[in-house]
């Protein structure tokens, strides 16, 4: 799964990508950043 990494400022592929239910019902996929291990976040559709 690709996200986000806002400390390298680029689209990287997610290292330990797993799903997870927010609050609100709707699915997003939590990660770490390959280089720098910042965690990551992408939201999904319904």
């Amino acid at each position: 799964m690709e996200g986000y990494c806002v400390k390298c400022k680029a689209k990287k592929e997610m290292k330990d990508a797993k799903e997870v239910t927010m609050k609100n019902g709707r699915k997003a996929m939590k990660g770490v950043c390959p280089s720098c291990g910042t965690g990551m976040y992408r939201i999904m559709g319904k």
